[in-house]
Parts: C-alpha cells; sequence; structure tokens
C-alpha cells in the first residue's frame, strides 16, 4: 500500500475483525457501480477476488480506477475510505485465495460453480480517509 493506514482504524484490514468492504468501480459510460466484497491484506497489498467476466472484473480491467469503504462491523460510522488503482489482475493462487477469504467471512470454502475462473486483484492504495 502506498498510502498509509491510520493506526487507529489498522484494525479494519486485519482478517479477525471480518470487516466487509464496498468496492466502486467505473462503468463504459463513467457512472460508478458498487459492490460488497471480500478482501485481506498480503504483503502490504489489499486484494481482492471474483469470477472473472462479472461487471467488477470487466470494469477493473478496462478502468483501474477504485474506490473501496470498509466499514467496521461493530460500528458503521466508523470507517476507512480508501481510493487507488488496480495493480495487477492475475488468476494465479485465486481459487485457493477466494477459499481463504471464505474461510474468513463463513469458516469454510467457497463453492467454486463449474467452469467459474477466479481473479485476484492487488489494489494500489493511494489516497486514505479515516472517519
Amino acid at each position: 500500500m502506498k498510502a498509509q493506514i491510520p493506526s487507529t482504524h489498522l484494525d479494519l484490514l486485519q482478517d479477525g475483525t471480518r470487516a466487509l468492504a464496498v468496492l466502486a468501480t467505473l462503468m463504459p459510460d463513467g457512472s460508478p457501480q458498487v459492490t460488497p466484497v471480500w478482501f485481506n491484506v498480503e504483503g502490504g497489498d489489499l486484494w481482492l477476488n471474483s469470477a472473472k467476466g462479472r461487471v467488477k472484473d470487466r470494469n477493473m480491467r478496462a478502468r483501474p480506477q477504485v474506490a473501496l469503504c470498509i466499514l467496521d462491523p461493530r460500528d458503521p460510522y466508523r470507517y476507512v475510505q480508501l481510493r487507488g488503482r488496480v495493480a495487477e489482475i492475475t488468476e494465479e493462487g485465486a481459487v485457493e485465495h477466494i477459499h481463504r477469504l471464505a474461510r474468513k467471512y463463513t469458516g469454510q470454502d467457497w463453492d467454486i460453480p463449474p467452469g467459474e475462473v477466479r481473479v485476484r486483484y492487488r489494489i494500489r492504495i493511494e489516497k486514505v480517509g479515516a472517519h
């Protein structure tokens, strides 16, 4: 992560908190598209996972600018707002990654439909706002 998360909000990025992120991507016409997503932090970077071909996947491939809001599950008025870019898109390790995220949020592996291709996205954070 390029930008620093304030120490007062670092707990929101820890696996034990199980906070959801709301991801905003840009549609071809420039309008926003918003989706709740699971995430984790690896090597100082924020990572997301999706299925290839979904709207957010198409949007992040074409327009890498993204914004995320991570809400405290105990107090939705406490959150961190992140703006940045998709720095990497890869299928490598994506199946293992979605299982890891599913165990974090649900306690069990993810049921991947036959033929679905999983994708990982590394987000480089450029701006941070903590509230």
